[in-house]
């Protein structure tokens, strides 16, 4: 049992980078240049619960956007 215990754990940790490197990716694509990407990642976290007000739910396209446009308008210095 310990051994699938931690492959699901190794599963998870490679999951964790992708989804990491996606949200560069996505940063990237809206606006944010390389030289700050590792500062968008950390602004937006922190901003999921500034838009959301901690709420529960799903994380869908629409709401990453809407927290990119939240970016754009509180954080313009991450897009330059």
């Amino acid at each position: 049992m310990s051994e699938k215990i931690e492959e699901l754990k190794a599963e998870i940790e490679d999951l964790t980078i992708h989804l990491a490197d996606m949200l560069e990716a996505v940063l990237y694509y809206a606006g944010v240049p390389e030289k700050n990407l590792e500062k968008g990642v950390k602004a937006y976290i922190e901003a999921l619960d500034e838009v959301f007000d901690e709420e529960d739910g799903g994380m869908g396209y629409r709401e990453m956007v809407e927290v990119i446009e939240y970016l754009k308008k509180h954080r313009p210095e991450l897009f330059a």
